[in-house]
């Protein structure tokens, strides 16, 4: 199974406002300068978290998005569903009529296992231990990284490195 670019551009961006959203709304044009990423896209996508409550907005020349609950409180999980809906394997693991071999089927058993740890693991990462990790990363490995990149070499990923850096 894949992630979709939906789940992964969406996690992505929500860590992208959680890592800078303590110095007041993140403009989304912000966000997908930082991420390289399409500015439409991420509207579609902010939309949807922000339905789901995972986000708030705030118009204006000052505007942008902010986190709507603590960072604690918003799992990769609930993020990843509010994006794509229910996370399923195989359609049997939901709708027992899909399939005639269902009542013998043992492998349905194990997709339907797959799944649930999947989600159980999303569920337990919070953006608050996500935002924590990056401030760990950005301690170590960035300064390392950025004195080992050539001039002229990685451009791209000496962007990167630079755009994950917690304020």
């Amino acid at each position: 199974m894949r992630i979709s670019t939906r789940s992964r551009y969406g996690t992505r961006m929500m860590l992208d406002i959680a890592l800078h959203s303590s110095k007041g709304p993140v403009r989304i044009q912000d966000v997908a300068e930082r991420q390289g990423l399409s500015i439409k896209y991420l509207e579609k996508l902010i939309r949807l978290l922000k339905d789901a409550g995972f986000i708030t907005s705030k118009r204006g020349p000052k505007g942008g998005h902010l986190p709507a609950k603590p960072l604690d409180e918003i799992t990769v999980g609930g993020v990843v569903r509010a994006l794509e809906g229910d996370i399923l394997l195989v359609q049997c693991s939901e709708d027992d009529s899909c399939c005639i071999n269902e009542p013998m089927c043992l492998t349905r058993l194990v997709w339907k296992s797959a799944a649930n740890a999947m989600i159980e693991k999303l569920e337990s990462i919070t953006f608050a231990e996500l935002v924590s990790q990056m401030e760990d990363m950005n301690k170590e490995l960035i300064p390392d990284l950025l004195a080992n990149l050539s001039d002229g070499h990685c451009d791209t990923a000496r962007h990167m490195a630079n755009s994950y850096r917690h304020p």
